[in-house]
């Protein structure tokens, strides 16, 4: 089965997506994921102007030739562009060869191991009562793990916390949000987050918390350190993880379980992180590392020493990754938990996807390949809207992590 033809859709049905579409000589068709948000189009000339020529009359079911051949033959190796477009071609074949053997992807890749992916939902508030609110109403949809985020008084712009009756976007369509921030006060206000939510909803649900990369490792170990009579199941990025070596610091000084990797894209930026134990999650995700055959080496080596998948999936990320990580995690042994944020009504209606949620667990469904079509008519009516990711400042006006 040969690649006859393949190109690339950036659409905006809510959020902006990169799609790739690969067809073959025997009518079979595969997609893929490239979006890298706030940067859709470079992903989307690596494609077109880099990869796709070299696609034309290729083997479509040699996945793991075409990996390594996309990966070592550019020679500049690594960096999200870069493995962005890879995954996109990586999972458009694996959806095609599960079209072709008729299954769906997680046969392929060995089989269900469980019944079911947990998964994780965002409750958000401008104060305790909005977010009291929001996790409420997580937990009457059947969630049985919720990630709090609640604005920090005197912090302005407050990262996870959507407009009112809106989906989550910290993309804007301007020149990037200037955003404020404060690690004094948000030090402070943290355990008093986690002590109204143990008091309002008990212990019987997992409680979630992402730091988003802003605080030093000791203001971390003291995060760390100051929730551990609330029971996190995990912060999540609680320094910059360019500094591996950073996480041995928080280790010292916390039992609480660290989550990491969203921006992470190849086995080689969490190696250290794996290997010394430093974490407990990673975070990865099939459409930023690879795609699901690089996704798998990670989780692999994340088996031997105790370390768990927790994959990214913000709404961010299309339904066609959604799809492929819950193919992915229905069949790891270390599977952790996933992250899902879901996606607009207009989403729905340009990726029509199979993935059902009940009690708490999300199945990818039974249909050949991914379980995911894409609908180009529907594409066509919402037209690409450039966005820029926030930047952060600190009160003195100082650069910082966001």
């Amino acid at each position: 089965m040969l690649i006859t033809a393949a190109r690339v859709v950036v659409t905006s049905p809510g959020r902006n997506y990169v799609t790739l579409i690969i067809d073959t000589d025997e009518g079979i068709r595969g997609i893929g994921d490239a979006t890298l948000n706030g940067r859709e189009l470079a992903v989307e000339s690596y494609l077109r102007d880099h990869i796709l020529p070299l696609l034309i009359g290729r083997e479509a079911n040699r996945i793991e030739d075409i990996w390594h051949y996309l990966y070592k033959g550019a020679y500049w190796r690594r960096g999200p562009v870069t493995m962005t477009a890879i995954a996109a071609v990586d999972v458009a074949l694996w959806d095609i060869k599960g079209k072709a053997a008729g299954m769906p992807v997680y046969e392929l890749l060995g089989g269900a191991a469980r019944n079911g992916v947990m998964v994780y939902g965002h409750a958000s508030g401008s104060d305790f009562a909005e977010l009291g609110d929001d996790f409420r109403a997580h937990l009457d949809l059947g969630y049985k793990a919720v990630r709090v985020q609640s604005a920090i008084p005197g912090v302005d712009k407050t990262y996870g916390i959507p407009a009112a009756g809106a989906y989550y976007e910290p993309a804007s369509s301007a020149l990037p949000q200037e955003d404020s921030w404060e690690s004094t006060s948000y030090l402070d206000f943290a355990p008093r987050l986690f002590e109204f939510v143990r008091e309002e909803f008990g212990f019987g649900v997992h409680v979630l918390h992402d730091v988003h990369h802003r605080l030093t490792p000791i203001e971390a170990g003291r995060l760390g350190k100051s929730l551990e009579p609330y029971r996190p199941f995990w912060i999540e990025d609680p320094t910059p993880a360019e500094d591996q070596s950073a996480f041995r610091l928080i280790r010292q000084h916390t039992t609480t379980p660290i989550a990491v990797g969203e921006v992470f894209n190849s086995i080689w930026d969490c190696q250290q992180l794996i290997t010394e134990r430093l974490i407990d999650y990673i975070r990865t995700s099939v459409s930023h590392a690879g795609g699901i055959t690089h996704l798998r080496r990670i989780f692999a080596l994340a088996e031997l020493y105790g370390v768990r998948s927790g994959s990214h999936g913000a709404g961010d990320l299309s339904p066609i990754t959604m799809a492929a990580a819950l193919h992915v995690d229905l069949t790891i042994p270390n599977f952790g938990i996933q992250e899902f944020m879901g996606h607009t009504p207009q989403t729905a209606e340009v990726f029509r996807h199979g993935y059902t949620f009940t009690d708490g667990l999300m199945h990818p469904g039974s249909a050949p390949g991914l379980g995911v079509e894409f609908d180009e008519d529907a594409a066509a009516a919402f037209p690409y809207n450039p966005k820029y990711l926030p930047v952060n400042r600190r009160l003195d006006g100082t650069v910082h992590d966001w």
